[in-house]
């Protein structure tokens, strides 16, 4: 049988949107009708075509059902634990206490230089601070369990008794475990849960909310030519795969976060198809996240006017996804996105 899914596209902001909205001409994105949108891009394995709202009921009933369906998940508010998702984009800022990440290894190894980064973090306006003591980008190796866990160390000790929304960037289930207990409280598992097969009995455990992402292969082979029949609608069966192995572990809560993983497993035209068009994770119901901060495909866009931090690149790429109604934005650059996004907000949704 064929398969649909449905990306909203045609949108509308600020005080146009809110008036056809209001006038029943467009449908608000996420409940916020400060972004709406007027059609659907009907999608299978081997077609696509973009359909007006007013005329998915001359459909056939299989196909109309289905889209009504989804368009219940798009436009439907996202609750999401002490997070707000109706005024500006929430944005994770990245503290990374490694030796060897791709742009700020080593930075922050010690405690007082990783607690001034935190706190910097704070004042620049992030809602979420993402640490993590394993580097995954592209070739990295796997660090052993107490090696990871002696770099956490320090700024676990400090967020104990610091009320802050703080991500651990981890794959081991002992070290969310431990997290979890020092405060954390949300999880990103760059493996999409699939590295240690005790984590989701750990999720359950304590309900904490956590990130659902994305990598083809691990982070040593990830770049080593990534493959896919279709890259945007191979990634959405995925998340459906594993919302649904979730659900059948026991796990009944709705604090999930999608994270398609850019970069992770993914060439340059992966990586453009699906920020092009990442407004089809819309329909699976659940805040989007993307991470594309420094990424390479900056580099390989800009080709000459590359950059060390990439700035120019990760507010376009900001920009262009916060139009498709993208949640999260996981970035470096916390205070130069944060401007950004406020004069561009400014501009476009007043």
């Amino acid at each position: 049988m064929k398969k649909y899914y449905t990306r909203a596209c045609n949108f509308y902001y600020g005080s146009t949107s809110k008036k056809k909205v209001k006038n029943n001409l467009s449908l608000p994105l996420n409940g916020n009708n400060l972004i709406s949108f007027d059609k659907i891009e009907l999608i299978t394995r081997k077609s696509k075509k973009i359909i007006s709202l007013k005329k998915i009921n001359l459909l056939p009933k299989q196909i109309k059902n289905k889209i009504n369906k989804d368009i219940k998940n798009i436009t439907k508010k996202k609750k999401f634990k002490k997070l707000n998702f109706l005024n500006y984009p929430t944005i994770m800022g990245v503290l990374n206490l490694t030796p060897d990440s791709f742009s700020d290894g080593g930075k922050y190894l010690k405690k007082d230089l990783a607690v001034k980064k935190f706190k910097q973090l704070i004042k620049e306006g992030c809602e979420i601070i993402d640490i993590g003591g394993e580097s995954t980008s592209p070739g990295s190796k796997p660090v052993k369990e107490e090696i990871e866990m002696k770099r956490l160390k320090p700024i676990l000790k400090f967020i104990k008794n610091f009320n802050y929304f703080v991500s651990l960037d981890t794959r081991k289930s002992s070290i969310i475990d431990k997290g979890i207990k020092s405060g954390v409280k949300l999880i990103n598992d760059v493996s999409g849960l699939s590295y240690d097969l005790n984590t989701i009995k750990i999720l359950k455990k304590y309900k904490i909310p956590f990130i659902i992402h994305h990598m083809q292969g691990s982070p040593e082979t990830m770049q080593k030519n990534p493959n896919y029949k279709n890259v945007l609608l191979d990634i959405y069966d995925f998340f459906e795969k594993k919302l649904s192995h979730i659900r059948s572990s026991g796990i009944k809560h709705n604090n999930i976060i999608l994270d398609p993983g850019i970069g992770f497993g993914k060439n340059l035209k992966h990586n453009i198809t699906l920020i092009e068009k990442i407004s089809i994770f819309h329909s699976l119901g659940f805040p989007v996240m993307l991470g594309i901060s420094r990424k390479r495909f900056i580099k390989e866009l800009s080709k000459k006017n590359d950059s060390k931090e990439r700035i120019g690149g990760t507010i376009a790429s900001s920009i262009f996804s916060i139009m498709q109604g993208v949640q999260i934005l996981r970035v470096h650059n916390v205070n130069e996105v944060k401007q950004a996004i406020k004069v561009f907000v400014k501009l476009k949704f007043k």
